[in-house]
């Protein structure tokens, strides 16, 4: 895994909008479990990506390091070859001045060498360090907001379960047309109101029938009061 690859996971992570997955998502509860469980792989991938890149310019400090010691190191020794060709030389012995001379003259290359291995290292070394500060802040984040993906998944599922029940209770309440004459509901009312009035005419003929035997007894009354009546008018004749 490159470096601009890591950084480019590491920041997707660290911005992504979790109550934007969560709307995006069919069952946010498992969408939560999975996202925390994504988040976890992710974060241990990063931090192993991050580690090797970390490690890497450890080493290229060090090679620099490293670098600019020898650079110091063969300065000195071109010095010292320097100094002893120029005793030499004012001893008489031109011969091995020139030989130390020579000498001074490769320590000196080996020195333009490790300062310019140091110097091609220096950019290198600034722009890694600028990543790897980049790679931390970025695993930062993502633990921040995995550690606020933890501690919020309770109360985002209970929301969640809450919105659908109320969602259902909607759905079934407009579902149920008081006022449609074909639906259940309006069906059984007449249903209802046709028992009550059967009811009523039951009511009614069970009244009528019993007015009616409260006449005949009436009537039944009358017939014997004209017989008494007759039988003391012949009785007094």
């Amino acid at each position: 895994m490159t470096k601009q690859t890591i950084l480019g996971r590491v920041t997707q992570l660290a911005k992504a909008n979790i109550n934007a997955l969560l709307d995006q998502a069919e069952d946010p509860e498992k969408m939560l479990d999975q996202l925390i469980r994504d988040y976890a792989n992710n974060i241990s991938d990063a931090e192993q990506a991050i580690a090797g890149t970390i490690g890497n310019l450890r080493l290229m400090e060090q090679d620099h390091q490293e670098d600019l010691a020898a650079a110091a190191q063969w300065g000195e020794k071109a010095l010292a070859a320097s100094r002893k060709a120029d005793e030499l030389r004012s001893s008489g012995q031109s011969a091995e001045a020139d030989r130390f001379d020579e000498l001074a003259k490769v320590a000196l290359q080996r020195q333009l060498q490790s300062e310019k291995e140091a110097k091609t290292a220096e950019p290198v070394i600034a722009a890694q360090s600028e990543v790897v500060a980049k790679l931390k802040t970025g695993l930062d984040q993502m633990k921040g907001k995995f550690s606020q993906l933890q501690a919020k998944r309770d109360e985002l599922v209970a929301r969640s379960r809450t919105a659908d029940a109320q969602n259902r209770m909607l759905d079934a309440v407009k579902s149920i047309d008081v006022l449609d004459p074909a639906s259940e509901l309006g069906r059984f009312e007449d249903k209802v109101r046709r028992e009550e009035a059967r009811a009523l005419g039951k009511q009614e003929l069970a009244a009528s029938s019993l007015d009616s035997q409260f006449e005949q007894l009436d009537g039944l009354g009358d017939t014997a009061e004209v017989e008494a009546r007759l039988a003391a008018l012949k009785a007094g004749s």
